[in-house]
């Protein structure tokens, strides 16, 4: 009679039900998650709804917020690029605080759905969206980086050299703050943003030299004189791949 008052002993069932709520999402499920998320071309569809325009058939054919800009204004960029940017946290945040390397891989898969969308048949973007909100979540740090080196590259028109040099300071910026996470991070979002820019949406033209490789890789377009005798590029346009 004295234990009126006093709580049930938890159920053996109640007790296992507690226990798998808090039980992390399973390594699969947060990498399939990140991918999936990142695949969502949020900016093409943007420029859908409001522009009637198909990014990958118009300016660099890139599908990124620059390329939602200059048809549909900032409005729709401002929406479109925060969900794009938004995608990139959610795989780290399933991962929690304590699984960073696990944290960094969900970020290199929404950086290399974003960059390879199945929803767009392989084009995307060059991942910097993604990253920006993956760094959100696990570097802060990893923010300022990219975002100093998209800043400074536009002043100075040369975004592509600017992303480039961004991608590369991760990481040793990422190692002394962070690091053996720190370095899974730098690895997994900046590999896939170099791979994209090698190679752009329609992948490697066939007798490309080492020259133009190195000129994509740096510049994020292809060599004035390839520019000036491509005749595959959107719409006439050169074929350069910023964004």
């Amino acid at each position: 009679m004295g234990l009126i008052g006093a709580r049930a002993k938890p159920s053996a069932a109640t007790r296992q039900h507690r226990r798998a709520r808090s039980r992390p999402p399973s390594v699969p499920a947060v990498l399939s998650v990140s991918f999936l998320l990142g695949a969502i071309p949020f900016s093409g569809v943007a420029a859908r709804l409001v522009a009637g325009v198909d990014l990958r058939r118009t300016g660099t054919g890139t599908v990124s917020g620059t390329g939602l800009y200059e048809v549909a204004g900032f409005g729709p960029l401002a929406l479109a690029g925060s969900l794009d940017v938004a995608k990139g946290a959610v795989g780290p945040l399933l991962a929690g605080r304590n699984r960073r390397v696990l944290g960094a891989m969900a970020a290199g898969a929404a950086v290399t759905g974003h960059n390879w969308s199945p929803v767009l048949r392989g084009a995307g973007g060059r991942g910097i969206s993604p990253a920006l909100g993956a760094g959100l979540v696990l570097a802060p740090e990893a923010v300022v980086v990219l975002g100093v080196g998209l800043g400074g590259g536009r002043l100075l028109r040369q975004s592509g050299l600017g992303t480039f040099i961004a991608a590369v300071a991760l990481f040793p910026v990422l190692a002394r703050r962070r690091g053996v996470p720190g370095v899974a991070l730098a690895f997994a979002i900046a590999l896939p943003m170099l791979v994209k820019r090698v190679t752009g949406n329609d992948g490697a033209a066939t007798g490309s030299s080492t020259r133009t490789y190195v000129w994509r890789l740096l510049f994020d377009h292809d060599p004035p004189d390839d520019v000036a005798a491509d005749t595959d590029a959107p719409n006439g346009l050169p074929a350069k791949r910023d964004g």
